[in-house]
């Protein structure tokens, strides 16, 4: 009986301590389980965004055109070319303008002698009027040879009046002329970058119908990202909205500035309605050309330097919880206890973090995974147990 005693104590204490190993090897496992689901709480930003494509042009530029026609016999640039506002960019020939300001001369220089000749007749009829009112006076002429020599007289000056305004009107088509004259010497309207050239040398140009652009001018040092941004998103964006973009090959870098305007007037590509928002950014060392695409991200909102937590560890929305600073949401919390449920406040959020004003701090541990067991929505912790002993 007594042996019998001893074994059972020895079968019961060996029990005990294999359980008392399973226990510590099952939490053991629990414990790395959740070290691997669980993430610190970091500082970081969060971004609210709206991401449209784009592409780049100038901010200023002129199409420099032709007033007159005529062949092209001389282009002074080439594209890439700096040019000064008022250089000499190309030249129409200039014959037949050349020969049309000096027919105009001609011509005003004849009206100018008719214009001599009819001062002197009407300073003949006038001596006639003064000498028939004498001789009137003293009944040596008829009153009918009085009235004869002064609608002579008036009728000059109106000859005179005619000349004058073909005068006027000859002087105008001289100087039309000369203006077009002038027009076969192009010259640049602005400081800027030659970036387009549309003729070449000997190339006829026709400017009645439409003004035919030589070459473009552009000032590069500041450029227009235009956006198309969806219908969707447009109404969220407004003046002075921050924005920055990159582009094809531009690695790592940044162009930072805010939205000037966004145009009323909708495009419709695909059936998708689109609205052109404009940014103006510098441009200084001209890396940015006319025609890059860009990838444009529009800054709705920004929290810098705030506790973040992934997106994925949000567990079910609280929206009776809500304050003015965010919405409420509960998470689950890993604590030396075990596994916490606690409600947090979220100010900002994207697709992969989430920011946190309040319930949290740096340091702190949440489960990735948001789905909290039923004991963890009530407050109560949990804990993996060993298995039963049985005798």
């Amino acid at each position: 009986m007594k042996k019998l005693i001893i074994l059972i104590t020895i079968l019961l204490s060996i029990s005990l301590i294999w359980g008392g190993k399973t226990l510590f090897i099952t939490k053991s496992q629990a414990q790395q389980k959740q070290d691997s689901a669980a993430i610190a709480v970091t500082l970081g930003s969060i971004e609210s965004i709206v991401t449209a494509q784009g592409t780049l042009e100038p901010k200023d530029y002129v199409d420099v055109g032709a007033q007159v026609s005529g062949e092209i016999i001389k282009l002074h640039v080439e594209i890439g070319d700096l040019v000064k506002a008022g250089d000499l960019i190309a030249e129409i020939d200039a014959d037949v303008y050349e020969a049309q300001v000096k027919s105009s001369r001609a011509q005003l220089k004849m009206l100018d002698a008719q214009k001599a000749q009819q001062q002197a007749l009407i300073k003949q009829a006038k001596w006639k009027y003064e000498r028939n009112q004498a001789l009137y006076k003293n009944k040596a002429v008829s009153k009918e040879a009085l009235e004869d020599a002064e609608i002579n007289l008036e009728i000059e000056k109106a000859n005179l009046l005619s000349l004058e305004a073909q005068i006027e009107q000859s002087q105008s088509s001289l100087d039309e002329d000369i203006t077009n004259l002038n027009y076969t010497k192009i010259y640049a309207p602005m400081d800027g970058t030659v970036v387009d050239q549309a003729v070449e040398e000997g190339e006829t140009i026709n400017a009645n119908q439409t003004t035919p652009t030589i070459v473009q001018v552009a000032n590069l040092d500041i450029m227009t990202a235009k956006a198309e941004v969806a219908e969707a998103d447009v109404m969220k964006l407004k003046t002075g909205t921050a924005m920055y973009f990159t582009t094809l090959g531009s690695g790592q870098r940044q162009w930072k500035g805010h939205v000037r305007q966004v145009l009323p007037t909708p495009e419709e590509i695909n059936d998708v309605v689109l609205y052109n928002v404009l940014v103006d950014v510098t441009n200084a060392d001209h890396s940015l050309l006319p025609g890059m695409t860009t990838q444009m991200f529009f800054v709705l909102a920004k929290a810098e330097n705030v506790p973040v937590i992934p997106a994925s560890a949000l567990g079910r929305r609280l929206p009776d919880q809500d304050t003015d600073a965010g919405s409420a949401y509960q998470i689950q919390l890993l604590t030396n206890n075990g596994i916490e449920a606690r409600t947090v406040i979220i100010s900002l959020s994207d697709r992969s973090q989430a920011a946190v004003i309040e319930g949290l701090s740096v340091g702190d541990r949440v489960l990735k995974n948001a789905k909290a067991t039923p004991d963890s929505e009530n407050g109560a912790s949990t804990k993996r147990r060993g298995p039963m002993m049985r005798l």
